[in-house]
């Protein structure tokens, strides 16, 4: 199925689940491109997930947003228990138009829901000539350093900034060896994960996506990725009002009321410093790529270029879907 009607298709299922036509073409465009940039795991395989939360009743399919103006570059958002995408669009639409009007935004987000992949918003951005920030918590998988019970989502980094080259610089990494919508495909493909990045409720090392699930899943560089993990927490949860640690609600598997997920976003001008900032990131990039590759390496990629050579290749050619996740499409359709 190629992009375009995958996006059409995407879109009817929402309005089937009371979502309006604008909310429900933002859902659509947001999964339709992780699945360009082959980010599988906040594509499709979450479809179902978020129609099961507003089918019982714990996402708002008619949010009304409350906003408050902090000050002429802040603002804080009450969701109203929105699905993800609609409220992390909506805080992207204040922060692009604030940060190009005023130099600098900072967008705090409360009672929201898990927006897919961070990277489509700070995109948004960078299309702007805007350097972007943006975090958001998720549901507890990483214990905190030298405890053997998990307190913090693997809770997304994302960074963006414009470039003079094809593609913008994004970087964007969960703060857990691998994000937790990858072991939920697995577990959907019965497919084991890669060894070392999960244990399971012993504290023993697994590659079952179930057991992984069940147990705690390992951050990146060890402590240092434990506290990022909480310094996430800290700026979408704590700071927002939104849930923080162990009270933000797993999506897949409780039901007992809305996750209250937080997000932050700050957008700001790139020339608030420098008139040549794009001439200086070109500069920086031109540097790291002319440095000696190791055997094997055939070009020294920044962060976003391969993502977007995979848009690009995969515009152009129909997606792949699994047939389970066909399955629960055809499903959907017939609400």
């Amino acid at each position: 199925m190629y992009y375009k009607d995958l996006s059409k298709l995407i879109y009817r299922i929402f309005k089937k689940h009371n979502l309006s036509s604008k909310d429900s073409k933002i859902c659509s465009d947001a999964i339709t491109q992780s699945e360009l940039v082959e980010a599988t795991s906040h594509g499709l395989s979450r479809l179902k997930m978020y129609c099961d939360r507003i089918n019982k009743k714990v996402i708002n399919p008619k949010p009304k947003f409350k906003i408050k103006k902090i000050s002429q570059s802040i603002y804080h958002i009450d969701a109203d228990n929105s699905i993800g995408f609609v409220a992390a669009q909506k805080a992207t639409n204040i922060a692009i138009k604030t940060a190009i009007s005023k130099g600098f935004a900072m967008i705090g987000v409360k009672n929201s829901g898990h927006y897919g992949a961070s990277s489509y918003y700070i995109n948004q951005a960078v299309k702007k000539n805007l350097i972007a920030l943006c975090f958001t918590n998720a549901p507890s998988a990483i214990a905190p350093y030298g405890s053997k019970k998990k307190m913090f989502g693997t809770n997304p980094i994302s960074f963006g900034a414009p470039t003079k080259f094809k593609y913008p610089f994004i970087f964007d990494s969960s703060v857990s060896i691998i994000n937790r919508g990858k072991i939920r495909l697995a577990a959907k493909q019965k497919k084991n994960i890669p060894y070392g990045v999960a244990l399971d409720k012993s504290g023993k090392i697994t590659t079952n996506p179930k057991k992984a699930l069940e147990g705690v899943q390992l951050p990146i560089a060890g402590f240092r990725g434990s506290g990022l993990a909480w310094m996430v927490d800290i700026l979408s949860g704590i700071f927002t009002g939104a849930a923080h640690g162990k009270s933000v609600r797993d999506p897949f598997d409780d039901f007992s009321g809305p996750q209250n997920v937080g997000h932050l976003f700050i957008f700001f001008k790139s020339s608030l410093f420098t008139n040549n900032f794009s001439k200086r990131m070109k500069e920086s990039i031109i540097n790291v790529k002319k440095l000696p590759k190791t055997k094997g390496t055939r070009e020294i990629f920044y962060p976003g270029q391969q993502k977007y050579m995979k848009y690009n290749k995969n515009v152009k050619k129909k997606i792949k879907i699994p047939n389970k996740i066909k399955i629960e499409i055809k499903k959907l359709l017939v609400k």
